[in-house]
């Protein structure tokens, strides 16, 4: 099938959008190199068609390019609608608000607005509830996937059956779909919901239906198993992979915050496995360096790619020969890539393998083999491995003597020799070999005849008894062979050789070498944003050859994985390791390379997180200084990053010198610090770092030094804005004052009262750098009146006042009397009372009582004067007053009563109704609201409408060109509470004039008219002259008077 995905010149784009509103997906595809027009599909989640769920909702349309478009109007619960010439006028009016009716009739082509208004009245009065359904279904539901969700509506009938749908088609019930049946209601209940269960479902009884959407909401999809770092060589094979949450999920990868895809040469391959992501790099380059990231919805994972390029080593080395002829030369080297091929030398020519001369190359192994030696043989080797610039080089010597005698070779006896200059060394040299390896000592020796060999190593002499030792003897060579050779078998080795011509012994040094230890447990000394400084013992044993360096790794706390840092051996033991990923915790490990190879690892080092140290903190400034102390303050740095912070340290050098001394050797996490017991007149700088565990940040310095001494500052006293109107306490209440002021030197601060100075047993004050205190534990009223404070630096001061009001409950009010009594009414008069509590009186409470029951009842309360009337007292009753005064603090303690009594007499009185006159409520009639001229088109109904109020109803007579029309069938005429229409039924051009509305009463008569035009319904053509009309209107005017006629014989 053809791909086409090269063929979208737009994609559709994410996007975030609220519950109810709408959201509209585009796709745009070049379709003018297909040969028909592509179908268009949209599909929500992996395999869930939108078709069967939007329908008219996908809009699609032809243009140069062919777009789709996808409108979720309709699963959001917000409907958008579309003209469609099918579709029913009227339903679109029936549920569109009134605001829309206009603008829907101009689409459709309705144009009597009225009649339409008329209709949808009519048709709205017409719904009826539904039968079927006491409560249907809501209009969407949610549920998240895996979970279960239950459908329920509650039905009229109770014993009804009901058919659930899903899409239209018909749910049966299964273990997944089960119905349930309780009383009036009805249940679907869809258990372990998948995307397949998102769809429309309907509830059907009998004809009546009720339809719902539901939204299968996608769990978010979680990383399970992270990345993990990678270091690999250049041109391996990268897989990066992870574990997500769920089988099937999409995935984003992106390097370097750049989203990778699949392109045409295949570097990147993404492999899905399950639950497993794979990202494949096919030989992998330098510039696939980076930190790879892999994003779900729920949840991202980051890794690190390294690649190196790695020398080419050398293992073995090809070593000189020396062969007697026709004896066999074998030169052979080892490199560390078996892919590198190479070529062999002779004296700078290449040399070409022939029947005599084999050239191999097995895994990492090149072997050039030289059969049966000729002297021509002799000469320089060279082995050059393709692709890099150096070369392995050695010598063949030939070795051989024979005497020619008369055409004859005679062999002539030769005293045993044993030749180690023709292996390279000599008697000091040092054969090396690597423990666990063979020990082959293969010395070269001459003699005729062939002599014998003894091996010893000090007085002991070596043979085969020990099953490692072997001793072989062979014409030009002896061999000496320990299998697998130990730290013991380090030594000095002799080697003689006899023969009846004489014997010949040399000494060969044999050592054997090792990889080293493993070095101690690495330290981190320090950490960065992204790195970290590490540091290490050497091994307690190089493995008798120099350690020439280490090779770092380093792996993630939670990870199975170590990435290596370096390839080449690091000479050194503290190491800066960087690349690492802030916030993430690490762990760290070391290896000892010596010559021989590399050593086991070294324990890992204590995790730790790379963080960065935090900003420089902000704001240092000089908050207060005297002669011995200072008083700093500062504000938290700006970027903390991933670590916790500690403290702040705060240090301090004097001028003119570089030695900083810290205030305290312990961090202290507040904002502001005194630094005290300093020398008067020292010039000072300050300075405060914050610390992390990554360290201390850089130093805010003050802008310039602080000589440390007192400054003088004026005395200044800073009121409280509640303090500067009077302060009211109440007699018992506690007063406790505290005013702030400053000044500098500490100012002597004095309290007097009216003048007097304060003496410690009327109030307690207590004073301190910044404010003092005046306090008062129990107020009297003595302690009313006004305070001054003062507080003065040598000859300079300031002064403030406090008022101070003390207010207690008032006296009772004096002389309550009584001064008339008239019908069902006393008047009461008082005077006000001697002692107001120190405020003034708010009013006062009267209060009755009848003497029979002697029960109080509030007449009055906050009464203001001191007069006031009781009223609607019975009549045969006999009553005493008394009044409490009130302030802010509250009622009097005692009251003031009356010393007589009010007795109400029973007196008849006789009631004289008033007299009216009758009000004339007669008006002559008024239009309050015009006939409007009008323009309608013929054949419509047409209303005419205007407003009259008058006393008495006025009578109502309709004119047209000032003829009354009250008595023709044509007219008809309304009359509503005012509201006067006429209507004109399929008005003709004929109908069209001057109509006039007349009421008339008794009091008067008003008119009002208007002019009506009638427009032809049908093109000028096709409209008939005014006679034919005229004919028209006497036909249907004689017609119906002769159906009159008829219904009345």
């Amino acid at each position: 099938r053809q791909d086409l995905t090269g063929l979208f010149t737009e994609k559709p784009q994410s996007g975030e959008v609220t519950v109810g509103a709408n959201i509209t997906f585009v796709a745009k595809v070049n379709a003018e190199s297909l040969l028909k027009k592509p179908t268009i599909k949209w599909f929500k989640g992996k395999w869930m068609d939108l078709a069967s769920k939007s329908g008219k909702h996908l809009h699609s349309t032809d243009g140069n390019e062919d777009s789709g478009e996808l409108d979720f109007s309709t699963l959001l619960k917000k409907r958008n609608k579309r003209k469609n010439p099918d579709v029913d006028v009227w339903n679109i009016l029936s549920h569109a608000p009134a605001s829309e009716y206009e603008k829907i009739a101009f689409q459709h082509g309705i144009t009597d607005l009225r009649g339409m208004l008329k209709r949808l009245k009519k048709m709205k009065k017409e719904e009826k509830k539904s039968e079927a359904f006491l409560k249907k279904l809501d209009p969407a539901y949610q549920v998240t996937k895996g979970q279960k969700i239950k459908l329920g509506v509650e039905v009229a009938n109770e014993n009804v059956e009901v058919k659930w749908l899903k899409n239209g088609q018909e749910i049966q019930p299964t273990g997944r779909y089960i119905f349930e049946s309780v009383g009036n209601m009805r249940y679907l209940t869809i258990n372990h919901c998948s995307l397949a269960d998102d769809a429309t479902y309907t509830c059907v009884v009998g004809d009546e239906k009720c339809t719902t959407e539901l939204f299968v909401k996608e769990p978010p999809v979680t990383i399970v198993k992270n990345l993990e770092d990678q270091m690999v060589m250049k041109g391996e094979r990268v897989e990066l992979e992870c574990e997500v949450s769920e089988e099937g999920a999409n995935v984003k990868w992106e390097k370097d915050g750049v989203e990778l895809t699949r392109d045409e040469s295949f570097k990147y391959r993404f492999k899905k496995d399950g639950c497993k992501h794979v990202l494949i790099i096919n030989e992998a380059t330098k510039e696939d360096c980076g930190h790879y990231k892999v994003k779900t919805n729920g949840g991202e994972s980051v890794a690190e790619l390294l690649v190196q390029e790695k020398d080419l080593e050398v293992y073995q080395s090809i070593a000189d020969l020396t062969v007697k002829a026709k004896d066999q030369a074998v030169f052979k080297c080892e490199v560390s890539d078996e892919t590198v091929k190479g070529t062999w030398y002779k004296n700078g020519v290449e040399v070409k393998p022939d029947a005599r001369i084999n050239i191999s190359h097995i895994g990492r192994i090149h072997k050039l083999t030289i059969d049966e030696v000729k002297p021509e043989d002799e000469g320089d080797y060279t082995f050059v491995p393709d692709g890099y610039a150096f070369n392995l080089s050695a010598k063949l010597n030939f070795l051989g003597s024979m005497l020619l005698i008369k055409n004859m070779y005679l062999t002539t006896l030769d005293p045993p020799k044993i030749h180690l200059d023709c292996m390279g060394r000599t008697t000091e040299s040092t054969i090396l070999v690597v423990a666990g390896n063979k020990l082959r000592l293969d010395v070269p020796i001459t003699g005729d005849p062939a002599p014998t060999v003894i091996w010893t190593k000090g007085e002991k002499v070596l043979t085969e008894g020990d099953s490692r030792v072997h001793v072989e003897t062979s014409k030009g060579h002896c061999v000496f062979t320990i299998e697998g050779a130990e730290r013991q078998d380090e030594g000095i080795y002799s080697v003689v050789v006899r023969n009846p011509a004489g014997e010949d012994t040399a000494d060969v040094h044999v050592k054997v070498v090792d990889v080293p230890d493993p070095p101690q447990t690495p330290r981190i000394l320090s950490v960065g944003e992204d790195s970290c400084v590490v540091e290490w013992d050497p091994p307690a044993f190089d493995g008798g050859q120099p350690v020439i360096g280490y090779v770092l790794e380093r792996k993630k706390t939670k990870s199975y994985r170590w990435m290596r840092l370096n390839f080449d051996p690091y000479p050194q033991t503290t190491y800066e390791a960087k690349r690492m990923i802030e916030g993430v915790p690490y762990e760290m490990r070391v290896y000892a390379v010596n010559s021989i190879g590399m050593s086991r690892h070294s324990p890992a080092s204590q995790p730790f997180v790379p963080v960065a140290p935090t900003s420089e903190p902000i704001g240092l400034c000089v908050d207060d200084i005297n002669d011995t102390s200072i008083s700093l303050k500062w504000r938290p740095p700006e970027r903390i990053g991933a670590a916790e912070l500690k403290g702040y340290g705060v240090e301090y050098c004097k001028e003119g010198t570089d030695e900083w001394i810290p205030v305290s050797q312990d961090l202290t996490d507040r904002l502001s610090m005194i630094v005290r017991n300093l020398t008067t007149g020292d010039k000072l700088q300050f300075r405060v770092r914050a610390y992390n565990m990554a360290g201390p940040s850089a130093p805010a310095t003050l802008a310039q030094a602080v000589t440390i001494r007192e400054i003088m500052q004026r005395p200044k006293i800073w009121l409280p804005r509640y303090l500067r109107q009077t302060l009211i306490k109440k007699v018992g209440d506690t007063v406790n004052i505290v005013i702030p002021f400053q000044g500098k030197p500490r100012p002597i601060v004095t309290w007097s009262k009216d003048g007097e100075p304060l003496s410690p047993q009327f109030a307690s004050v207590r004073n301190s750098e910044t404010d003092t205190i005046l306090f008062i534990r129990k107020t009297d009223r003595k302690h009313s009146g006004k305070y001054e404070l003062q507080v003065q630096i040598e000859n300079v001061e300031d002064r403030t006042n406090v008022t101070l009001q003390v207010v207690d409950l008032p006296g009772p009010p004096e002389a309550l009397k009584i001064i008339d009594i008239w019908g069902f009414n006393v008047a009461l008069e008082w005077k006000p009372p001697k002692d107001n509590g120190n405020c003034d009186i708010t009013g006062y409470t009267i209060q009755k009582a009848d003497k029979k029951t002697m029960e109080w009842f509030t007449v009055y309360e906050l009464y203001r004067r001191t007069n006031c009337v009781v009223s609607d007292l019975i009549m045969g009753n006999e009553y005493v007053f008394r009044v409490f005064a009130t302030n802010l603090v509250g009622l009097s303690p005692d009251p003031c009563n009356t010393k007589d009594s009010a007795y109400i007499q029973k007196t008849g009185i006789a009631y004289k109704p008033p007299s009216y006159k009758d009000h004339d409520f007669s008006r002559a009639p008024k239009f309050t609201h015009p006939l409007v001229n009008r323009s309608v088109i013929a054949g419509y109904n047409a209303t005419l409408s205007c407003s009259v109020r008058g006393i008495p109803k006025p009578k109502v007579t309709w004119y047209k060109n000032k003829m009354d029309i009250s008595h023709e069938a044509k007219y008809r005429m309304l009359s509503k509470e005012g509201v006067l229409t006429l209507e004109i039924r399929k008005p003709c051009p004929f109908d069209g004039g001057v109509y006039m509305c007349k009421a008339v009463n008794d009091s008067g008569e008003d008119t009002v008219e208007c002019k009506l035009e009638v427009r032809r319904k049908y093109p000028a053509e096709w409209t008939w002259n005014r006679n034919v009309c005229d004919l028209i209107s006497l036909t249907y005017f004689f017609l119906s008077t002769h159906f009159i006629l008829l219904k009345f014989m």
